[in-house]
């Protein structure tokens, strides 16, 4: 904590009151800087600022001295200061001075939309001169599709390129995630980059947070030691400068970002930024300064609630912190066209705040979409009756889905304990979780459009790696096996599948000492990049492969999509197989019924899905996967050891033998 920083807690115990808020909630779209050639007015939100100034900078360097001037601003209603600068200042960089109780604090424009290095100075700008050629024409290429039709692959933007077997040229940087052409070592053989995710089929591209982050010093070459996957906010509307080719300009980040996501949406991918409103790197943050404890929860002694374990939790179920939020959130999707968002420790930000963003995403763009994480949290509200945006409370929220840890954990054991096995390891004790999680409705969801099913993302061990650490001495063909049939429980389960980048060719975050690293937010670019070289192993390759073909028949059969609870009860049949390593059922797909049985013993496994006189056609085995006929089959299939079989017949070809009802 910034040691200038005071809290009158008297004030701050006022700051929650109906008082406060109906004198001081402003309601206008215009704080920050408004630039025209004529004239750029300021305006900056501070109740308790006894005065402030605007400072005038030739550069975005906060270690330089070049300041042009000072300006006293001028208090208006609701709290807001105000001033106009008649000239036109367009590229000028600014800061903002506050004087509390006798103590004066510089600080950034917390509704900075440009910055200079390192995010200590605003940046005034003409944000139309940063827009690529036909900007107005760039859309969400996937807008009209529903939302369990989505494929979601999550994404850290330098750990895409950062190795050079990427063939990427612009390593760690936004342009690198839209070059194309690009292939494993140059070699011409296998595709890397923007085209081996495009060629996977994925729908969505995750991006880890891509706005300003504090712990990356952006004046100097990259130095891997300070690698971070970015949640630690620092300005929230401005690109991360690490990012771009030169985080000296302010205009650059912005620029390269913006031709960034028309590059993906002209391949056919839809951007999600990972968005992170419950926490700020610390109390130095610049709505602190500029209204010191609003923007925070703590208790009457002024101790920061810390629900997120990150040193605060911000206080969304204040007016102008809930403003700062939706204001945020609507502008990205308006200026950068993003098409979705997805909600760090969402289970920290109120309802209302949540739905008040959703309502205006639905005024800008259909089918903008919206998830996080709802994991119940202690935190230290600042308002009584305040409901928060958690798993439990998923149906007070309007087009909002949910990371479901239920089958997370159910496939592969819990990622809090490194040695306890899921399903894949033959461990039973999440059988019925798991069974719900596959039709799309864990106890907390009415529906699978609200559930994000997974096995493995930036947080914890990756995939490959827990599966090493729970079973001791595992091959790696049985290693490699439990990851297929994971991610085909993944695939081929109701709700909105996403996967962790890398895991489609095995990634391991193992460093230097042959250690697996948990959570990697502080390791090396060894630890973290995509090792795109692996790929050129048939047996890595042969699992990128397998990925591709279950996502392509995931795609090709609606019955595996399917968002209605009702529809899915009359569809979906689990098969008794009589034995809780073995989940089988059948879908009802128009003229058609599909079996999917997944054995997660090491020995094969028969299962009856029909009479010995019916004919099967497999495409999913342990082998491959996709929409080509692999095999034929009876009535009595055999499905080899940690594997997942999937079968097609024609409606009414079976036997008629008993299904158990869906509902559980």
């Amino acid at each position: 904590m910034d040691n200038s920083i005071r809290y009158n807690m008297k004030m701050v115990n006022k700051y929650s009151t109906k008082e406060f808020e109906e004198k001081y909630t402003y309601t206008g779209d215009d704080l920050g800087a408004s630039w025209t050639k004529d004239k750029t007015i300021f305006k900056i939100w501070s109740p308790v600022a006894d005065k402030m100034l605007l400072n005038l900078y030739r550069t975005g360097n906060a270690t330089e001295d070049t300041l042009i001037s000072s300006q006293e601003m001028k208090l208006g209603d609701k709290g807001v200061w105000t001033v106009c600068v008649d000239e036109d200042i367009k590229n000028v960089y600014y800061t903002y001075t506050s004087v509390i109780d006798g103590v004066s604090n510089e600080f950034c424009d917390p509704y900075a939309k440009a910055c200079g290095v390192n995010g200590k100075r605003a940046m005034v700008i003409n944000l139309e001169e940063t827009n690529p050629d036909n900007w107005d024409e760039d859309r969400n290429p996937n807008e009209k599709l529903p939302l369990c039709e989505s494929f979601i692959y999550e994404l850290h933007t330098r750990d895409f390129s950062a190795d050079k077997s990427s063939d990427i040229k612009n390593r760690g940087k936004f342009l690198g995630l839209a070059e194309t052409g690009t292939t494993v070592d140059g070699e011409g053989k296998i595709k890397s980059g923007l085209d081996h995710v495009k060629d996977l089929g994925i729908t969505h591209l995750h991006l880890l947070p891509f706005y300003d982050y504090a712990t990356i010093d952006e004046s100097k070459e990259y130095d891997s030691k300070e690698y971070n996957w970015g949640y630690d906010p620092l300005n929230y509307n401005v690109p991360e400068g690490s990012y771009a080719t030169n985080p000296f300009d302010g205009n650059v980040r912005i620029i390269e970002l913006k031709e960034t996501i028309k590059a993906l949406h002209e391949n056919g991918i839809s951007v999600i930024m990972d968005v992170v409103y419950n926490h700020t790197y610390n109390e130095d943050f610049c709505f602190n300064k500029a209204v010191p404890g609003y923007f925070y929860r703590m208790d009457k002694n002024g101790v920061m609630s810390d629900g997120s374990a990150c040193g605060n939790d911000t206080a969304s179920e204040r007016s102008m912190v809930s403003k700062y939020f939706v204001d945020s959130v609507l502008y990205w999707a308006k200026e950068y066209h993003i098409d979705g968002f997805r909600f760090d420790l969402v289970g920290l930000i109120d309802i209302d705040t949540i739905n008040k963003i959703r309502e205006g995403l639905d005024k800008i763009r259909p089918n903008i979409m919206m998830y996080g994480e709802g994991w119940t949290l202690n935190t230290k509200l600042t308002k009584k009756d305040v409901l928060l945006a958690t798993q439990k409370n998923v149906d007070k929220l309007n087009n909002f889905a949910m990371f479901s840890d239920n089958i997370r954990d159910a496939i592969k054991g819990s990622v809090f304990e490194k040695d306890e096995k899921g399903f894949i390891s033959g461990d039973t004790q999440g059988y019925d979780e798991l069974k719900k999680s596959i039709l799309g409705l864990p106890d907390w969801s009415s529906t699978p459009n609200e559930v994000i099913n997974y096995t493995s993302c930036h947080d914890n061990y990756t995939l490959f790696d827990k599966i090493h650490l729970c079973n001791e001495k595992i091959s790696f063909e049985q290693a490699v096996k439990q990851n297929l049939l994971a991610i085909s429980i993944v695939m081929l389960s109701q709700g909105i599948p996403l996967m962790h980048a890398g895991e489609e060719m095995l990634r391991t975050k193992e460093d230097e000492n042959g250690e697996y690293v948990s959570d990697s937010v502080r390791s090396s670019d060894y630890v973290n990049s995509i090792k795109w070289d692996n790929l050129k192993k048939k047996e890595y390759y042969d699992v990128y492969e397998y990925y591709k073909g279950l996502i392509a028949f995931r795609k090709a059969h609606k019955a595996f999509m399917m968002s209605d609870a009702k529809e899915i009860k009359k569809k979906i049949f689990f098969i008794d197989t009589d034995d809780e390593k073995v989940i089988a059922y059948k879908l009802i797909e128009d003229d058609k019924e599909i079996y999917v049985i997944f054995n997660a013993d090491d020995k094969e496994r028969d299962v009856r899905i029909g009479s010995e006189n019916d004919v099967f056609k497999c495409y999913i085995n342990d082998k491959k996967a996709g929409n080509s006929e692999l095999e034929s089959c009876n009535g009595v299939v055999g499905v080899k050891g940690t594997s997942c079989k999937v079968l097609i017949s024609v409606l009414n070809n079976g036997s008629g033998i008993p299904y158990i009802k869906t509902a559980l």
